[in-house]
């Protein structure tokens, strides 16, 4: 069984993805979120997640001035880094790091790979030093 966050992150997304509240896409959603497969439970994963939590609320106001940056100050120059995911990380977790990187304006994730990387587009003002 799954518990009760995971539901309503299951259903938040469900409901992110389709934008629809009707009755038979409630059903739908709430029938995919029991479906899909569940992950093994640690405290360090909960730890984990609170700290992206907490992530996500940085990022919603930094995704504004990144967006007003780029709107009033062209970002002629761009480069692809890059980063290091962090150790210990469950898929969750991981697909969280991918969308915190994607939302804000100025970076996308292009790729992830298995070693441990994220291929991060980005776009600067200022030619590289």
């Amino acid at each position: 069984m799954i518990g009760h966050l995971n539901l309503i992150l299951r259903l938040t997304i469900w409901f992110l993805l389709t934008a629809d509240f009707s009755v038979a896409n409630i059903i739908i959603g709430i029938s995919i979120a029991f479906l899909l497969p569940g992950r093994p439970k640690t405290p360090e994963a909960l730890k984990d997640w609170l700290r992206v939590l907490g992530e996500i609320i940085v990022a919603i106001p930094q995704a504004y001035i990144e967006a007003f940056e780029i709107i009033f100050r062209p970002h002629k120059y761009e480069d692809v880094i890059r980063e290091r995911v962090k150790p210990q990380r469950t898929p969750g977790l991981i697909f969280l790091d991918i969308f915190l990187i994607t939302f804000t304006p100025k970076t996308i994730v292009l790729k992830y790979h298995e070693e441990g990387w994220y291929e991060v587009h980005r776009v600067r003002r200022r030619k590289k030093a």
